[in-house]
């Protein structure tokens, strides 16, 4: 009998994803914060985007973080820029949910035991 450990990202009681290290999810998890916060963020903006371009943009900014931050303070980009494809985008889309209510939601990674061939 083999035991599986598996880590599951929930947000607002909906899983999202799951992975086999903590460490992935837990980098999944902050970057959905980091997300969620840049969707707020260019929000309140007075930029004219749709929903779903702003989660876009919100999202390819939180996995490209780092190269922004450097471009933020003045430098160069550094890194190329992750390049995501349109599936890839609908996918994380549904990952991260809805987000009307981007400060009421709640990250929790759980970690689920799963024994193969019953219990």
């Amino acid at each position: 009998m083999a035991v599986i450990v598996q880590y599951i990202v929930v947000r607002n009681g909906e899983q999202k994803m799951t992975f086999t290290s903590k460490k992935e999810a837990d980098a999944y998890d902050k970057l959905l914060d980091i997300s969620d916060r840049m969707y707020t963020f260019l929000e309140s903006s007075k930029l004219k985007m749709g929903t779903d371009q702003l989660e876009e943009l919100s999202f390819f900014i939180a996995e490209n973080r780092e190269a922004a931050i450097g471009l933020l303070r003045g430098g160069k980009a550094g890194k190329k820029p992750v390049v995501v494809s349109k599936s890839s985008v609908e996918e994380k889309k549904r990952a991260a949910g809805t987000r009307k209510n981007a400060k009421s939601r709640k990250a929790a990674v759980t970690a689920v035991a799963a024994a193969a061939g019953g219990a």
